[in-house]
């Protein structure tokens, strides 16, 4: 509920493109990078769009690792769907909730972007399983 809740705060107005836009020049700069102003704006809009990924992977990591069993990590195909599906909904109120926020808007686009992300979070768990299920077939094989 947390993760969500800054998710919400961070589609307010004061976390727009010219925060973000601000945070991208401050990174640049203590990295002593300087680019020019169009790679700046291709820089700026990769770095916005990454953004929506990262904190809907990790809405998505929360979500699923949130079931209340023995084992919330295990893979499951269903909890991964519906963890996927929950975020995707939270994707678009967020959206309809930018819509009212002065110098936002809403985007199916940006909606995209972080169910993809949603499902990135979601196939760590995955790909974990599947780490750690050749983990034990190469333990087996060398006993």
């Amino acid at each position: 509920m947390a993760w969500a809740a800054l998710i919400f705060d961070l589609s307010t107005g004061g976390f727009g493109g010219s925060f973000s836009g601000a945070l991208l020049g401050l990174i640049l700069r203590a990295a002593h990078i300087t680019v020019s102003p169009e790679t700046f704006k291709t820089l700026h809009f990769l770095f916005r769009k990454l953004a929506h990924l990262t904190e809907y992977a990790i809405l998505a990591m929360l979500i699923y690792g949130s079931a209340r069993d023995d084992n919330p990590f295990r893979w499951q195909p269903r909890r991964a769907l519906w963890t996927i599906i929950l975020a995707g909904v939270y994707a678009l109120t967020d959206e309809f909730h930018q819509g009212f926020v002065p110098g936002r808007g809403p985007s199916l686009i940006d909606s995209a972007i972080d169910t993809a992300g949603a499902g990135l979070g979601t196939l760590t768990f995955y790909l974990r399983a599947a780490w750690l299920s050749e983990t034990k077939q190469e333990s087996r094989r060398k006993q």
